[in-house]
């Protein structure tokens, strides 16, 4: 019988991943089409009609080693100073307080519309910081860029002309990546943000599927913020939540793959965890808050249901693939000892056919920002490996941010600590907001890291070698994510 409980388990998570595969196919198959297709979207013709008021809002909390770029760089965009506000919300309780309100000083002697507004307190963190700042907002439209964001001067001038359609609420950028090449860890970042903003964010946008404000590099109609509800504090991911209520009050939006927002990665793992958990925990809430008024909306077609179900479950994929993963040893043993189940495994392994799936949706998203070509497609494939390697060595830290969102845990917005680290030779060494907080799942790694050293060991043993590579990337996951979270 736990043979048999193990074997429904097991083929019931490759389903899921199955079934999640074919939505990232069709994501591919409209990315594909949006390639081909002609954008025929209106847009303003600003050399006859009058530009907006704008409002940039820049929310902040404890920013010390990023806000002179960031300010400075803000202060660069090109847009008429009688039609440009600038909200600098800061949140701060440190020392950065008195570097912000310094810089702050000077650029308003330039004649720029720049306010520091600070809040007694952080009720709603992130998403209280832009709501109170909205009560005041004097733009009819308004960009938001988190701390780590280096908009280029032309930034509102690529974006403003597609608020022509007064239905479309918000127009998303792409994000780039200052530190792409830093390390490992920021290279694997960024294989994954390339993906989500290239293939996810065009497919879902070109299929007419709600698709998301990600926080930052993007600006909305202040009309389509109050509409749908305004900001809320009850998620940690109050710019997905924002998203979805909006698109099911009917606002459009627009993401332009073309228009690039460079940020920065984080470059060390306890910051990576820390935006990893709330980014994952968020998506969870989301999917509890949301999903049921979008499944019960008959407006909303079976398709956009169909993929809105994965992207707010997205997060909920590291859940699967942990118990994918930890069932994969003991259906090891179980194929070795009971031969009435070849013909079963014979099945599964068409199942084979979802790494096919991710590899080919991943390789054109990668091919689109590294080029094609012999090189290139090796590189890739180095790329893809260590990518799902590292990944699955999240699983555990990510398992649990969801399955504290979807049973309704509450808990502190996290902020990602900034380190103003551009190149190799910028060292993140000696960072006040970095805390040296031993977390209780890095044990849980490092028993899997030991785990699947003995599912390779097992493969020698049994003489099956139908598992082991993903044993093998299972064990480098968790001994890369185990033994880097000792260190940072």
């Amino acid at each position: 019988m736990i043979d048999v409980a193990v074997i429904i388990l097991y083929t019931l998570a490759l389903l899921v991943i199955f079934i999640y595969s074919l939505s990232q196919l069709h994501l591919l198959i409209n990315y594909l089409k949006a390639t081909k297709s002609t954008d025929e979207v209106q847009k303003f013709d600003f050399s006859t009609e009058g530009l907006p008021q704008v409002t940039i809002q820049l929310p902040l909390y404890n920013e010390y080693y990023v806000v002179e770029r960031l300010l400075k760089n803000i202060a660069r965009i090109n847009y008429p100073k009688d039609k440009l506000e600038i909200q600098v919300l800061d949140d701060s309780t440190d020392h950065s307080i008195e570097k912000t309100s310094g810089i702050i000083e000077e650029l308003q002697k330039t004649g720029l519309d720049i306010q520091h507004i600070q809040r007694e307190n952080r009720t709603g963190f992130k998403a209280g910081a832009l709501k109170e700042g909205l009560k005041i907002a004097k733009g009819e439209f308004i960009a938001v860029f988190d701390s780590d964001f280096v908009p280029g001067e032309n930034w509102l001038m690529e974006t403003l002309p597609y608020f022509k359609n007064p239905k479309i609420g918000v127009v998303q950028t792409r994000w780039g990546h200052l530190n792409r090449d830093y390390s490992l860890l920021t290279r694997i970042q960024a294989f994954a943000l390339d993906f989500h903003f290239i293939l996810e964010q065009t497919g879902r946008n070109f299929g007419r599927n709600f698709i998301n404000f990600n926080g930052t590099a993007g600006i909305w109609r202040k009309e389509c913020i109050l509409d749908a509800g305004n900001w809320s504090g009850d998620t940690l991911t109050e710019d997905l939540d924002l998203s979805y209520r909006a698109q099911m009050k009917k606002w459009e939006f627009k993401y332009l793959e073309n228009v690039e927002t460079p940020a920065e990665l984080p470059v060390v793992i306890s910051a990576a965890r820390s935006q990893q958990f709330r980014w994952n925990k968020g998506a969870a809430e989301n999917f509890r808050k949301n999903y049921g008024k979008l499944l019960r909306d008959r407006s909303v077609s079976i398709a956009t249901k169909f993929h809105g179900f994965f992207h707010l479950l997205n997060s909920s994929m590291f859940l699967i693939v942990l118990l994918l993963a930890v069932l994969s040893v003991p259906v090891l043993y179980i194929k070795h000892n009971n031969p009435t189940f070849s013909g079963y495994f014979n099945v599964m392994a068409g199942f084979a056919i979802s790494t096919f799936i991710f590899f080919a949706c991943y390789y054109v998203a990668y091919s689109k920002i590294h080029g094609k070509g012999i090189k290139s497609f090796f590189k890739f494939v180095g790329m893809f490996i260590t990518f799902f390697s590292i990944a699955m060595g999240f699983s555990v830290h990510n398992t649990l941010a969801v399955l504290e969102g979807h049973f309704g845990k509450r808990s502190e917005f996290i902020r990602t600590p900034k380190f103003n680290i551009n190149s190799g030779k910028d060292s993140w060494k000696g960072n006040t907001y970095l805390t040296n907080r031993f977390s209780k799942n890095v044990i849980i790694e490092g028993l899997l890291f030991l785990y699947f050293g003995f599912a390779i060991w097992s493969a020698f043993k049994l003489n099956d070698f139908g598992l082991l590579i993903f044993h093998l990337m299972l064990f480098t996951g968790f001994g890369f994510v185990f033994f880097k979270s000792l260190r940072a």
